[in-house]
């Protein structure tokens, strides 16, 4: 078999670590190869992930707590002066160790 693709400028250099454990889903290996590609300062709630995709808010936010419990995504909670909660993402290619 041969595949010829057609690149284009803006494509990304990733691992493919994620993309082979079979332990996430291809929505959970959609997602993150996603949160990969976006620049630090991007909005990763689950409103922001949600506006560049097909999927609800609701699916994205089973998709992240599946990330969360493969340890490809850590999320660190705290509050403003204000008591509002803040959470800062942080995205793993491969799974994290305690």
């Amino acid at each position: 078999m041969k595949i010829k693709t057609n690149r284009e400028e803006g494509y990304i250099v990733m691992g493919n670590y994620h993309l082979r454990d079979k332990k996430l889903s291809l929505k959970a290996k959609g997602l993150l190869s996603l949160m990969l590609s976006l620049p630090e300062n991007w909005n990763y709630s689950t409103l922001g992930l949600s506006s560049i995709c097909i999927e609800s808010r609701d699916t994205v936010r089973n998709i992240l707590k599946e990330l969360k419990e493969n340890k490809y995504l850590k999320v660190v909670e705290s509050r403003d002066d204000n008591g509002r909660f803040n959470y800062e993402y942080i995205i793993y290619e491969k799974p994290y160790t305690d």
